[in-house]
């Protein structure tokens, strides 16, 4: 592949994450991921 076609995949892919990043922001999808996090730890040292 040359190149400006590897440097365009790059673009590209970089563009889609940041846009699912973002998605996943805007749906509060860090404090699902901390709650769940927060709730293995007291399981694992038997306070949950």
């Amino acid at each position: 592949m040359s190149e400006a076609r590897i440097s365009w995949i790059r673009r590209g892919l970089f563009v889609s994450a940041t846009v699912f990043l973002c998605l996943g922001i805007m749906r509060e999808e860090p404090l699902t991921v901390f709650v769940k996090a927060v709730n293995i730890c007291l399981e694992c040292i038997g306070i949950g």
